[in-house]
C-alpha cells in the first residue's frame, strides 16, 4: 500500500519571543493543519523552545531584523531547498519581505497572514514618510504572494485601503479554546477574612506602551476608586512605560490599589478579574479579548479595529481617550446584564480554514 505524505507548509516567523503571533503559531502547531505537515522557521529562543516542547517541527537559523535581510533570505533559501515545501507562509512584516525576496523552489506558493496593520499609520510608523515607504514596499511585495490572509474583517479593510492587493483577502480569525476545566473565580477577602462582593477587580493584559492607553485607564480607575475604595486594578505586562505608569498611579495615591505584577499566567489573572479593560488605539484580533469573551468575562474595550467583531457593542467605549467615559463604563459593567458575546472561533476552525485557503 502506498504511503501518502502530507505536503509541507513552512511558516516563517521572524521573532523569537512569545508575543501574540507566537500564540497563533503555537496554537496552530498544537492543533495541526489538516492535510499538511507544519514546519516553523524562526530564530532560536523561547518560541522555538515552546514549539519543541509541544513536539512541533521547528527549524532555526539567522532570521529576522537582528540577522538582517541578506542573512534572512539566505536562511530561508537554504531551508526551502532542503524541505521543498509546497507552501511558504509568512507572519509579520519582516517575514513578508523576506519571503517575497527569496527565490523558492519551483511550484512553491507564497502565503501571508497580516496580524498587525492599523487604520492609523502613526500606531506602527514614526513618521508620514516611513508610512508611505512601507506602504509602497507592501504593495510591491504582495505581488509575489499567491494567498493573502487577514485576522479580522477590519484588518482586511485596512489592507485593501492602504496596500490595494490584487488577490482576494481571506479573513481567518484567531481561534481560542476554553481551558481544561474552567478556573474558578478567586474571591476578594477583606481584613476580616470575608469575601468582599462589591470589590471591582479590573485587569489589563498588554504591553506597557503608548498605543495601549494605560495612562487613560489609570485616570479612569482613579475616578472609580473614589466611589469604590475596595476596587483594584491589575496592570499585567511589561514595556517602556512601566515606570511612568507606576508614578502616575502613585500621584493618584493608588499604589496599594494598582498592581504591576509583570508577566502573569493569563488564566489565573482572568480568574481573579471581574472585567478586562483594553483601550488600545488599534487592535486587529486581540487574544486578550478573545480569551475574555470565551471565558464569559466582562470587557471594556475601545471601538477600534477588530474589537467590534469580538465583543458586543455594549462593551465598546465611545471615547476611549476620556477617563470619565471609561470610568462610567467600568462602573456600570457589573450592574448591567451581560450581553450576548459575538461568536468566537475555535482553534480547530482556525486551522481548518487555513488548510482550506492553501487548497483554494
Amino acid at each position: 500500500m502506498a504511503v501518502t505524505i502530507d505536503p509541507i507548509a513552512l511558516w516563517v516567523v521572524p521573532v523569537s519571543d512569545l508575543g501574540g503571533v507566537a500564540r497563533h503559531v503555537l496554537d496552530s502547531a498544537r492543533a495541526g493543519l489538516p492535510g499538511w505537515r507544519l514546519v516553523v522557521l524562526c530564530p532560536e529562543g523561547p518560541l522555538a523552545e515552546a514549539l519543541r516542547a509541544r513536539g512541533a517541527a521547528v527549524t532555526t537559523g539567522a532570521l529576522g531584523p537582528e540577522a538582517g535581510l541578506l542573512a534572512s533570505v539566505q536562511t530561508l533559501r537554504k531551508v526551502a531547498r532542503a524541505l521543498r515545501p509546497a507552501v511558504v507562509h509568512s507572519h509579520l512584516a519582516y517575514a513578508d519581505i523576506v519571503v517575497a525576496a527569496t527565490p523558492l523552489p519551483r511550484r512553491t506558493r507564497r502565503f501571508t497572514t497580516e496580524h498587525g496593520i492599523a487604520g492609523d499609520d502613526a500606531v506602527y510608523h514614526g513618521s508620514a514618510l516611513t508610512s508611505r515607504i512601507m506602504g509602497a514596499v507592501h504593495r510591491v511585495r504582495l505581488r509575489r504572494f499567491d494567498g493573502v490572509i487577514a485576522v479580522s474583517a477590519a484588518t482586511r479593510r485596512a489592507m485593501i485601503a492602504k496596500w490595494r492587493p490584487r488577490q482576494r483577502v481571506t479573513v481567518i480569525r484567531n481561534g481560542v479554546d476554553l481551558p481544561d476545566g474552567i478556573v474558578p473565580r478567586t474571591p476578594v477577602l477583606g481584613a476580616d477574612g470575608r469575601e468582599q462582593s462589591n470589590a471591582l477587580r479590573v485587569l489589563s493584559l498588554s504591553r506597557l506602551a503608548p498605543e495601549k492607553r494605560i495612562d487613560v485607564l489609570i485616570d479612569a480607575f482613579a475616578l472609580v476608586h473614589a466611589e469604590n475604595p475596595d476596587a483594584t486594578l491589575t496592570i499585567a505586562g511589561t514595556g517602556p512605560l512601566e515606570e511612568p505608569l507606576r508614578a502616575q498611579a502613585a500621584r493618584w495615591g493608588l499604589s496599594d490599589a494598582v498592581g504591576f505584577p509583570g508577566y502573569v499566567d493569563p488564566e489565573e489573572a482572568m480568574a481573579a478579574a471581574d472585567v478586562v479593560a483594553q483601550l488600545s488605539v488599534w487592535e486587529n484580533c486581540s487574544y486578550t479579548l478573545l480569551d475574555a469573551v470565551a471565558r464569559g468575562i466582562r470587557v471594556v474595550a475601545s471601538d477600534v479595529g477588530g474589537n467590534a467583531e469580538i465583543v458586543p457593542a455594549s462593551a465598546l467605549v465611545s471615547d476611549p481617550g476620556d477617563p470619565a467615559v471609561v470610568a462610567g463604563l467600568l462602573t456600570a459593567v457589573r450592574s448591567t446584564e451581560l450581553a450576548e458575546p459575538n461568536e468566537v472561533d475555535s482553534i480547530a476552525v482556525m486551522v481548518e480554514r487555513t488548510s482550506a485557503a492553501y487548497q483554494a
